[in-house]
């Protein structure tokens, strides 16, 4: 299989909604699954333990206090979050380990939050320029010595980071303006790029980490964290020099994880319950109240529609704002309007950001809800 060759065969097993949960459930939802999602930490943590190393996972896929509470629980050392937004909320909640994997300029009014942050908070932040080293020491000012600082380091993904090679120049440079450089981190993001790809993602993580954190011993600066993070790759980079992992959609899962084979296809922990809204003979085909407001437009290139509909052998082929066209195979009867559908979606992460909460299941039946508490935290 390569990623020239979409495919649309349905491989995800949801969890199970019954007749009465489908009945009373008010659609579009998102529906998770607390039994599979227990076991998605559990299975993780022992994977990192075994390994000898740290687990802190990466909370914007689930944006849930309650979520990262298990996870701790289980034995993270603490959470990673993406804005200084989403560590405001996890503070808030009482989860104060934070470290923000991302290069952070913080100018402006983030200035102020950061600093407030770091007087709250055990702090690490992610930086790849001089320029975010400058604007990290002046908004921290005198609270600079609580906080710890990581050089993001381009392992292949092309998106930020800098040079292995030039890791240590940029800490030495943060160091001298006062900050604590305690290491180097990376996201192994090619690992996405389709089910061949995750094992040389992750060689390129532990490999460009060893090599960054060889730059910054040359410069004076002995590294205690070097982090690897994608879910792709996580078990593949949990190696040699790397003692931290910051894997996130693990916990939910979705058909991009199934796809790349990160999960197994029955350990889908988060669908979206969509209702029937239209059916039509035309195309053999039927709309449900769910579109790209709801599961996003993100579809790689190895996946066909943007999400699967497996109780149907369907795919959502087609979504404009508040409508997703599914287009089922010949032969499978059209299900009538009304009817409730569970859709598994492309890549989860962007979809509990459009929610503001969770419906949550065991065994089929609604059992609680819970908050997406960083939902819209994007700044």
């Amino acid at each position: 299989m390569t990623t020239a060759e979409p495919i649309d065969a349905v491989m995800t097993v949801p969890p199970s909604l019954s007749d009465a949960a489908r009945a009373v459930i008010d659609t579009p939802a998102l529906v998770v699954d607390l039994d599979r999602t227990d076991a998605a930490i559990e299975r993780m943590q022992r994977s990192m333990t075994e390994r000898g190393v740290a687990l802190r996972p990466h909370a914007k896929t689930h944006k849930s206090v309650e979520v990262g509470r298990r996870q701790l629980a289980a034995g993270a050392g603490g959470l990673t979050v993406g804005t200084i937004g989403e560590a405001e909320v996890f503070v808030e909640g009482g989860l104060d380990d934070l470290f923000i994997a991302y290069p952070l300029v913080p100018l402006g009014p983030k200035a102020r939050r950061l600093r407030a942050l770091a007087e709250r908070a055990r702090l690490g932040l992610g930086m790849d320029s001089v320029v975010g080293a400058e604007a990290i020491a002046a908004a921290l000012g005198a609270a600079r010595d609580r906080v710890e600082v990581l050089i993001e380091i381009d392992s292949g993904g092309r998106r930020s980071g800098v040079a292995p090679e030039a890791a240590g120049e940029l800490a030495r440079a943060a160091s001298d303006l006062g900050l604590r450089v305690v290491g180097v981190f990376t996201h192994g993001g090619h690992g996405y790029a389709g089910p061949e790809a995750r094992a040389s993602a992750a060689d390129d993580e532990v490999r460009w980490l060893t090599a960054a954190a060889d730059s910054l011993r040359a410069r004076g600066i002995e590294p205690s964290v070097v982090s690897a993070g994608s879910t792709p790759t996580a078990l593949g980079s949990a190696r040699d020099a790397v003692t931290e992992e910051r894997p996130g959609t693990y916990v939910f899962g979705d058909r991009q994880q199934v796809a790349l084979g990160s999960i197994a296809p029955d350990a889908v922990a988060a669908v979206v319950a969509a209702r029937v809204t239209s059916v039509s003979e035309i195309g053999h085909r039927f709309v449900i109240d769910a579109g790209a407001k709801t599961l996003t437009k993100d579809v790689p290139a190895y996946l066909a529609g943007h999400a699967a509909i497996p109780e149907l052998d369907a795919v959502v082929a087609r979504v404009s704002d508040y409508h997703g066209v599914v287009e089922v195979p010949a032969g499978v009867p059209l299900p009538e309007v009304g009817r409730v559908v569970l859709a598994v979606p492309n890549h989860v992460c962007p979809v509990v950001d459009l929610f503001e909460g969770f419906t949550v299941v065991r065994s089929g039946e609604i059992v609680d809800t819970w908050r997406v508490d960083a939902h819209s935290r994007s700044g």
